[in-house]
């Protein structure tokens, strides 16, 4: 069996040498990415015999214009398309399936089928639930590859889950580090479209930033849609260089970067708790400190959801909060300390019986209504993300926090309410941290006017020298660096 395969650049190569279970591919526009997909399944069907190969799109138009046209052209007298079954044969009786997944229901056309190598063209556009399900195909018993390849760019409802396994490498217990690798490609990597369209970059250059940056740069913190896309989990690399730091000092000083590591908190700032209750969905709790100059640091945080992103434990109230009191107990930064709680009126609701508000109470949780207005809660939210002049923000995050900081960035807005977002992504840590924003405002007319602090021995003049006089007395406690880890959350 001959048939031409084509030339692949560096990254493509890459992409085709690599032979773990799970390879990522792309990470922004013009890479290569779907040659790359056809490329690797010709020469799949050629090497192995009788070998089942799947490639999904989420629409079919999308697998008409980006495989099937072109792959039935290249494959001419070498494998025949069947149009009702959607599959190209192989004189060798190798296949190529072709399926598409715009929604769940979808997903039952692959029901008890199983396939050797599976490749999710633009993953992203996928759910991690259909990716997940499509995925399990991937099983057979032969001595064919297991492999399944996703292509993909930032953005889209698979974003989080795309961005966790390959760009963030966090995993959960049941996968296997070593089976993940990704290989990024952007249009500069594409020698053959530099070449016939040399003016591609610019088109993309000349995108608005939040696109531009995705698009062409690669960056996956910052998406079209994305709800808080002020939130930095590394330092900003433009402001640092505008201020004169690198990221490493930035880091250290806690300027252009939202996201620190846990240091021990002067025992004179007050302590908040947020609360917001989930059975089906998860439960947020998350203590917050308020240091001298009004700047909110969620320091531990408790949420109750399984390893399947927005799904909750399951967890009756009583279970909940006896595990609360427990941590406020013991914990070294909240024992003995007055703690603040706030939590959505919702909780105050007996119409079913006893109130979830009624049962923190009989384990010495106490809450106060806050406010829930939603639309002044991320008013609020953006404002304390804004960097000052120097770099500072009114908002940080302990590194520890990890479920803020997972479900943060991936929050989109809303389609219908424009100043709100989708209450139909995993919001749950935002959800109780409206309610600290609400009670405890930030003062607008400190925005790069900060006055002179009087506060016992922190003080010092203005709000920079403040909090660098604080955290210097308060280094990093080695107990305490860990702490979401020692406590379970």
């Amino acid at each position: 069996m001959n048939m031409y395969l084509g030339k692949p650049n560096e990254k493509q190569k890459q992409m085709l040498l690599a032979t773990a279970k799970h390879i990522g591919f792309g990470g922004a526009r013009g890479g290569g990415k779907s040659w790359a997909v056809r490329y690797k399944a010709k020469a799949l069907c050629a090497r192995y015999p009788g070998i089942r190969i799947l490639i999904v799109r989420r629409t079919y138009p999308e697998l008409i214009n980006n495989h099937i046209r072109i792959l039935r052209k290249e494959l001419l007298g070498v494998a025949t398309y069947n149009d009702h079954d959607k599959m190209l044969t192989f004189v060798n009786d190798s296949i190529i399936q072709f399926s598409y997944c715009s929604n769940d229901k979808d997903l039952d056309r692959l029901q008890g089928v199983e396939y050797d190598v599976i490749f999710l063209d633009e993953a992203t556009q996928l759910s991690e639930y259909q990716m997940k399900a499509i995925t399990a195909c991937c099983r057979g018993v032969n001595s064919f590859p297991k492999r399944i390849y996703y292509t993909c760019n930032p953005g889209g409802q698979g974003h989080s889950y795309i961005k966790r396994i390959f760009i963030d490498r966090r995993y959960a217990i049941s996968e296997n580090p070593d089976e993940y690798v990704f290989v990024q490609s952007l249009v500069s990597d594409n020698f053959a479209l530099m070449r016939d369209n040399p003016d591609y970059i610019q088109q993309l250059m000349a995108l608005p930033t939040k696109l531009r940056k995705a698009w062409l740069e690669g960056l996956w913190d910052i998406f079209e849609g994305q709800f808080f896309e002020d939130f930095r989990t590394e330092p900003d690399l433009e402001l640092c260089a505008t201020l004169g730091i690198t990221p490493e000092e930035a880091r250290d000083q806690h300027r252009c970067v939202h996201v620190i590591e846990p240091f021990k908190i002067p025992p004179e700032w007050t302590i908040y708790r947020s609360f917001d209750w989930g059975y089906s969905k998860p439960f947020s709790c998350a203590w917050w400190a308020v240091d001298f100059d009004g700047v909110l640091y969620r320091l531990l945080e408790y949420y109750g959801c399984t390893d399947e992103p927005n799904t909750g434990l399951r967890i009756p109230p009583n279970e909940v909060f006896e595990k609360i009191h427990k941590i406020e107990s013991e914990h070294p930064w909240l024992a003995g300390k007055k703690i603040l709680g706030v939590a959505d009126p919702a909780i105050w609701d007996a119409q079913k019986g006893e109130s979830i508000a009624e049962t923190a109470e009989k384990y010495g949780v106490y809450f106060e209504k806050g406010d829930h207005k939603r639309i002044p809660g991320w008013m609020q939210m953006h404002y304390r993300l804004q960097f000052d002049k120097d770099g500072y923000a009114m908002m940080y995050i302990f590194s520890t926090c990890q479920a803020f900081i997972r479900t943060i960035p991936l929050l989109m807005y809303d389609e219908h309410k424009v100043e709100d977002l989708d209450t139909d992504g995993e919001d749950h840590p935002c959800g109780g941290r409206v309610q600290i924003y609400v009670y405890e405002p930030p003062d607008p007319a400190r925005q790069g006017n900060y006055p002179v602090k009087i506060q016992a021995e922190y003080a010092v003049s203005g709000f920079a020298d403040s909090r660098r006089r604080a955290e210097q007395a308060c280094k990093t406690d080695k107990n305490t660096e860990n702490v979401g880890e020692l406590w379970g959350f």
